[in-house]
């Protein structure tokens, strides 16, 4: 796929075949009285808004009633934009089902674990399984596609929006005979699915699969391997809606067709699995929202925004929305500071973005998300908001030439499965305080301090082009996966795997020799050298005192090397004596084992250690405190975004030419506090 995909698909290549980025957000006109539309418009044009979203949650406004649909208002609203210059990534609605759809089809609605029934009045109330909701979408997307499919002003298609945020998975009826097809499909019999649940536990063996129901709620644990494969059914559930859909539109259109991802936040109880749907995807688009109490949000922001272009293998993406400021659903909704729109937005663009999007263009008077920032807020143009946006408008027409470009010279990879992420949220394991996100976080954070920038990848990709390769709380490993590991290092790469990693197959199994044990962890013993043979969770809050690297936290282990040797062990604790963190030669490589959650020091100090022995070093180094430095790649020409989250001046050492201002870098760029440089570097 051409690296300029997104640009050029979105029509990025007007007056003078100049790419562009895309700028712009969700608009819903239908909110407001018709004379509102000629403002927005000339106010979208003052911003330089070149893309919006519209139509997504307008199901009810475009078919009133079963089969009856009302297009005059969205056929102005279209004509409008593109009369405007405006492009239009239109939805085809199926998020929200009208109240009079669910009032028709009860049966439609999803049912909790525990028996209850939803009721509508919210969104995405609806069953991935029903077929009328199936039928319903259909139809529906099909007359949209039917009456816009030639429109000027489309130039890609939104289906459905944010899978699984609100429409939970469904324990009813129609998901538990779903639920058996997909099973026997998967396993071919009863056999091979009794062997797979280990079945022969508490008496839960098979004989029909009538038997078989989705993991509801029980006197107790249920069945782990059943909520795994409910997990990963429920995803399959929702890709098979938007396979329909997308389908619908592919047959008329030749304009991208994408739905919006929401970065981490899709963990077991809502389960999506975006490896798998990014496939589908003509362009991966992204929803992401700080976490405004969360002190170093810019950093899960850059963590977010690698795992996107994971997803993407390395491509462009689009992120899809985020806020200008304040959001409102957050414990406390804080408002963003001044300059940290923009910051937040070139963040996102600096990791290969190309364009940013916010929800919304106006911010809504009434419902739910009245509170919740938009590009025009409720105060109107004299604001600090409105100044921003017109701001990052000029920002990023002035720094356009980076579209299509891809981030560059990345030497490290971190790991992170979906199975892995729901295997570790099961219920029943060592401790409560194990958090994969959290430890993946904690690696992530040391990389990004050092100025080391990172990709998130899974464990079955190609990994040779890396030198240095994290494997953070993979507790489920397939057989792939681990072989792929275990011949990266072989060949050379360097790798480190941190505690609860390795410890079960991909239907939750213990890896173990049913007659000679084994140890853990599991998978990885081999190549790393060790035998631990009994976890030891710290309480809560508990640490315990390593010979180096200062302290660890929520997890010890008891046990021993076998090939590697010990570079600190646990000076006090249950596990005192044991290796904490060691060090193995395997093939041509070299690997490391952390059985501990380390400090911020403590990960920092191993991170250099184990990033010089690898030969990965910072994009530029030396950066003052606080800076962030990503460099995006094109043919001969490369540009530095520099970032800095600090509130002082700082001088960076780069040279090239800064987009933003106008000037040049001579090895010593002034980037204010909360400000923003783009660098052209020519080879």
């Amino acid at each position: 796929m051409d690296m300029d995909y997104v640009t050029s698909r979105l029509g990025g290549y007007p007056d003078g075949g100049q790419p562009r980025l895309a700028f712009g957000g969700d608009y819903n006109p239908e909110q407001w009285p018709e004379e509102v539309w000629q403002e927005d418009v000339a106010l979208m044009r003052e911003a330089g808004v070149n893309l919006v979203s519209v139509g997504i949650f307008s199901w009810a406004l475009l078919e009133p009633a079963e089969g009856t649909y009302e297009f005059g208002w969205l056929d102005r609203v279209l004509d409008l934009l593109h009369e405007n210059g405006i492009r239009v990534d239109l939805a085809n609605a199926t998020a929200s089902p009208p109240p009079w759809f669910s009032r028709k089809y009860p049966q439609s609605l999803p049912v909790t674990a525990d028996g209850v029934r939803h009721s509508y009045g919210s969104r995405q109330t609806f069953s991935a399984s029903s077929p009328e909701y199936r039928r319903a979408a259909a139809a529906l997307t099909q007359a949209i596609v039917d009456r816009y499919a030639g429109h000027p002003a489309v130039v890609m298609w939104h289906v459905h929006n944010e899978y699984g945020c609100h429409n939970l998975p469904d324990y009813g009826d129609y998901a538990a005979a779903a639920f058996r097809v997909w099973l026997e499909d998967r396993y071919g019999s009863l056999e091979g699915l009794n062997n797979a649940w280990g079945t022969a536990f508490w008496s839960q063996r098979y004989y029909s699969w009538q038997e078989i129901l989705p993991p509801r709620t029980s006197g107790t644990w249920v069945n782990p391997t059943q909520q795994l494969d409910f997990a990963r059914f429920s995803s399959d559930s929702l890709l098979e809606c938007f396979r329909a859909e997308a389908g619908i539109i592919r047959a008329a259109s030749d304009h991208p067709v994408t739905t919006n991802f929401m970065g981490f936040n899709m963990g077991l109880n809502a389960p999506i699995d975006y490896w798998r749907w990014s496939e589908e995807m003509d362009i991966v688009s992204n929803d992401h929202y700080l976490k405004a109490e969360d002190g170093r949000n810019f950093q899960e922001l850059a963590m977010t925004a690698d795992l996107c272009r994971g997803w993407a293998k390395g491509r462009p993406w689009l992120l899809m929305e985020h806020s200008t400021s304040a959001v409102n659903w957050q414990p406390r909704n804080i408002a963003k500071a001044p300059r940290e729109l923009i910051r937040n937005s070139l963040q996102h663009v600096a990791r290969g973005a190309d364009g940013a999007l916010y929800f919304q263009w106006r911010a809504s008077r009434a419902g739910a998300e009245k509170y919740h920032s938009g590009m025009l807020p409720h105060a109107g143009t004299d604001t600090k908001i409105w100044r921003e946006v017109v701001a990052l408008g000029r920002i990023l027409k002035s720094i356009s030439e980076v579209a299509g470009s891809t981030v560059d010279g990345v030497q490290v990879a971190i790991l992170h499965d979906t199975d892995a992420r729901w295997g570790s949220e099961l219920d029943s394991h060592p401790s409560m305080d194990t958090d994969c996100i959290a430890e993946t976080r904690r690696w992530h954070d040391a990389f990004y301090r050092a100025g080391i920038s990172t990709d998130i990848r899974q464990s079955t990709d190609d990994l040779s082009g890396y030198q240095l390769v994290i494997v953070p709380m993979v507790y489920l490993i397939t057989d792939n996966g681990a072989a792929n590991i275990e011949q990266f290092v072989a060949n050379g790469g360097h790798l480190v795997v941190t505690y609860f990693s390795g410890i079960v197959d991909a239907n939750d199994h213990i890896r173990m020799d049913p007659t000679n044990g084994g140890g853990y962890p599991g998978a990885f013993r081999d190549v790393l050298g060790v035998q631990m043979e009994e976890f030891y969770p710290l309480h809560a809050a508990e640490t315990v005192r390593l010979s180096r690297y200062g302290e660890g936290a929520i997890w010890s282990e008891l046990g021993k090397t076998t090939t590697a040797d010990a570079l600190a062990v646990f000076a006090d604790g249950p596990a005192a004596g044991s290796p904490a963190v060691t060090r193995n030669t395997f093939g041509e490589g070299i690997s490391y084992y952390v059985s501990t959650s380390l400090g911020t020091e403590g990960i920092s100090r191993l991170v250099g250690e184990v990033a010089a022995a690898a030969g990965v070093g910072p994009v530029v180094a030396d950066l003052p405190a606080g800076v962030e430095v990503v460099k995006r790649s094109k043919g001969g020409t490369s540009w530095l975004f520099v970032i800095n989250h600090g509130a002082d001046d700082v001088t960076v050492p780069v040279h090239g030419a800064e987009l933003i201002n106008g000037t040049a870098a001579a090895g010593a760029l002034a980037v204010g506090g909360g400000g923003v440089a783009v660098v052209r570097q020519t080879s």
